[in-house]
């Protein structure tokens, strides 16, 4: 019989674990056949898709025989007016996952580092170990805060990437513009500065920056952001990223052609001017977050005041034991413990109803 085991695999994977994504919902429903599911682990919109994103996808359902626009050029136009920013600062990408193993594929080579506040979003460590880079991480100080100088003071001559997740996934925590400033004026031109905004449109702190007024101003910045969270287009898998125009040419060189298709670039060219879907996703978003903050409350557990669409709460040394009774009674949360956070869970703000099935189904493994 053949055998695979003389196949030899890079060895750059023995460090690397596949992304392990939170339970779907029909998943939990079969296993345990559950009537009532919600799922607040992926930080999904709860209000749905972009109305003016659906009514796109089914005027151009009439045309997938035909490849999609392999330079997204009508989608860079509808992100750079929205931005203010030109065409060729933009890139559109399969997500904002692909965003990030394409900066690795462009920049980092072996014996590289980057260098990440922890706990932050998995996927960076992910690209710089595909390519053989080292990830240095830097912990966050108490209350889950950015500590600038410790990232400052990390930087070598090995560095290539700094990545800055502003409002950071899992905390909800952020970096004022202030303290982005004082990094990028400590930080070395030839050291590339990520900030993931992923959830920038949930940020509501007066200081908070989005990170764009920085590559306007022809700082070594690439802001990353998705049309997955408050578009509500997270199914459809559409990215982009602003930059300098020769960084975005560089990443361009690997990049894929047709990497995203012609459903997603109409979605997200209509999403992006849907402000009404915007605005009462945020709306719904900040009353959903008090809510939650004052059922917590209540229930004696410590939180930590998120700027984005979920919170991070912490239920002490029973987590995953609480973690799982809640699966069991069908509320899906994502566990901590994959960030180094055996007694928090991170939980997404749903609607109202969602909300009030959690709490109550989390009174009941409380006890209380």
């Amino acid at each position: 019989m053949p055998t695979t085991k003389q196949i030899k695999a890079r060895k750059v994977l023995d460090n690397i674990k596949p992304y392990s994504p939170g339970k779907p919902i029909w998943e939990l429903q079969e296993e345990l056949n559950l009537d009532k599911v919600i799922k607040l682990a992926s930080n999904e919109n709860p209000l749905g898709p972009s109305p003016k994103g659906v009514e796109a996808i089914a005027a151009g359902l009439a045309e997938l025989n035909r490849y999609p626009d392999a330079d997204t050029v009508a989608l860079k136009e509808a992100i750079a007016d929205k931005k203010k920013v030109s065409k060729g600062q933009v890139i559109v990408t399969n997500g904002a996952d692909e965003l990030i193993t394409l900066l690795s594929e462009a920049f980092l080579e072996e014996g590289d580092e980057i260098i990440v506040p922890y706990p932050s979003f998995s996927e960076y460590d992910f690209g710089a170990d595909l390519m053989g880079a080292t990830v240095v991480q830097v912990p966050f100080e108490e209350g889950f805060q950015f500590n600038v100088q410790k990232m400052i003071d990390a930087i070598t001559e090995q560095t290539k990437l700094l990545y800055i997740c502003s409002p950071n996934n899992p905390t909800g925590t952020y970096l004022s513009k202030s303290d982005f400033q004082s990094l990028l004026d400590a930080v070395p031109e030839r050291v590339l500065v990520v900030f993931d905004g992923a959830y920038s449109h949930y940020a509501t702190a007066e200081d908070y920056t989005d990170g764009i007024e920085f590559v306007k101003d022809g700082k070594n910045v690439l802001v990353l952001q998705t049309f997955s969270k408050v578009y509500g287009l997270a199914g459809l898998r559409v990215g982009f990223g602003i930059a300098p125009e020769d960084i975005i040419q560089t990443i361009l060189k690997v990049k894929e052609p047709f990497n995203v298709n012609s459903l997603a670039q109409a979605a997200a060219k209509a999403a992006i001017k849907d402000d009404e879907h915007v605005n009462q996703s945020k709306e719904a978003n900040t009353i959903g977050a008090k809510e939650l903050y004052e059922a917590f409350s209540e229930l004696g557990l410590n939180y930590v005041e998120t700027m984005s669409n979920f919170i991070l709460v912490q239920l002490g040394p029973d987590a995953e034991r609480l973690y799982n009774e809640l699966l069991a009674k069908g509320v899906i949360v994502r566990y901590g413990k994959i960030w180094g956070l055996p007694e928090y869970v991170r939980v997404t703000i749903g609607t109202k109803e969602e909300n009030e099935f959690f709490i109550e189904v989390l009174k009941e493994v409380l006890n209380k």
